[in-house]
């Protein structure tokens, strides 16, 4: 049998304190039970998260398959056994109030756990299914994270991965919101939330045409840009800050025909409009017979090298196969 837990919100002086108990707890009878019953009650924890996350009730309910109508009456029955509002309900939505804001972190974790017991119970069972969450820069996307992923998946086929392409705020920010298991992106703002697992230093390399003037040389320097039409990453990217933060100091003038916030795009507009790009070069094309484009570094002296990261959130024990998986990233980036 399940027994509820309780709530406490303390109030003294403006000051709000939290006391929050596991929502169940098992006694010995228990055993039998299945693993999914045991874990029926993180279906709340998960609703309440899902409507912060999307800012509407009925948003979350389409997303969680139930009526906007169910939804709210339990979320209305759990603000009465907590005594205290989580959302504040506005004509176009909701917003979580100080106390939502600290329910949604407990049960943010609360369902982190569940994910890592789920894991830990299938390694046993030898299924070891994930999914293996990961919040990763667009450099990553194209060929490193894949071919990661290929190899992980060889000795672990039933594996299943759910990986979101963003800005390194962004990744960061999905760590923190559980979101995320591993994030791993190019000059990261690194917070005390979050824990370093392997940090190398990455170049700045141009992207080109094989037959371009310039691929000839095997170094560029960033003079050697001027006068060549240039599609830039837009500023929400990290190789663009650091090109814009050296371009600043020095007397240079560009000729930026495109901005974009896709690689793609970017390779695109080298390949049919012989133009010159930037990625950090992990994400550089590899060189294969055949292939079209080509890369070559900038010299450090013009532009130093950053730091590509891949980290957790502090004090968070990650599923097995995240990981796992995170161990095979710092033995392919050693």
């Amino acid at each position: 049998m399940f027994r509820r837990s309780v709530f406490f919100l303390q109030g003294k002086d403006d000051a709000i304190q939290w006391i929050l108990l596991p929502l169940f707890s098992c006694k010995s009878g228990a055993k039998k039970a299945s693993l999914e019953k045991r874990m029926r009650h993180l279906k709340l924890l998960e609703q309440v998260s899902e409507i912060a996350r999307s800012g509407s009730i009925r948003q979350a309910a389409e997303k969680m398959n139930i009526t906007a109508s169910a939804m709210n009456r339990k979320i209305q029955d759990l603000e009465i056994e907590l005594g205290a509002p989580i959302f504040e309900r506005r004509p176009r939505g909701v917003k979580l109030t100080t106390a939502g804001e600290m329910f949604v972190r407990y049960a943010r974790s609360q369902i982190a756990d569940a994910e890592r017991l789920s894991s830990q119970v299938e390694d046993l069972r030898g299924l070891r299914r994930g999914p293996i969450k990961i919040a990763c820069s667009q450099a990553l996307a194209y060929d490193f994270l894949p071919s990661q992923i290929g190899v992980f998946r060889k000795d672990n086929p039933r594996l299943v991965f759910d990986v979101k392409v963003m800005d390194h705020e962004a990744a960061i920010n999905a760590l923190i919101e559980y979101d995320a298991d591993l994030a791993i992106v190019y000059r990261a703002t690194v917070r005390p939330a979050v824990r370093i697992i392997k940090s190398i230093p990455q170049r700045l390399v141009a992207i080109l045409r094989q037959d371009h003037p310039l691929a000839q040389k095997p170094a560029l320097r960033l003079s050697d840009f001027v006068g060549h039409p240039l599609a830039l990453p837009d500023a929400s990217l990290g190789g663009r800050q650091v090109l814009d933060q050296v371009v600043a100091k020095k007397d240079l003038s560009f000729k930026i025909m495109a901005e974009s916030n896709s690689f793609e795009m970017l390779r695109g507009l080298v390949l049919r409009c012989d133009m010159i790009s930037f990625q950090v070069e992990i994400g550089a094309p590899v060189p294969e017979p055949g292939t079209e484009l080509v890369s070559r570094p900038v010299d450090e002296r013009d532009i130093p090298s950053s730091d590509l990261v891949v980290c957790q959130l502090r004090g968070r024990i990650l599923p097995v196969a995240a990981a796992s998986f995170a161990d095979r990233l710092v033995k392919a980036m050693s």
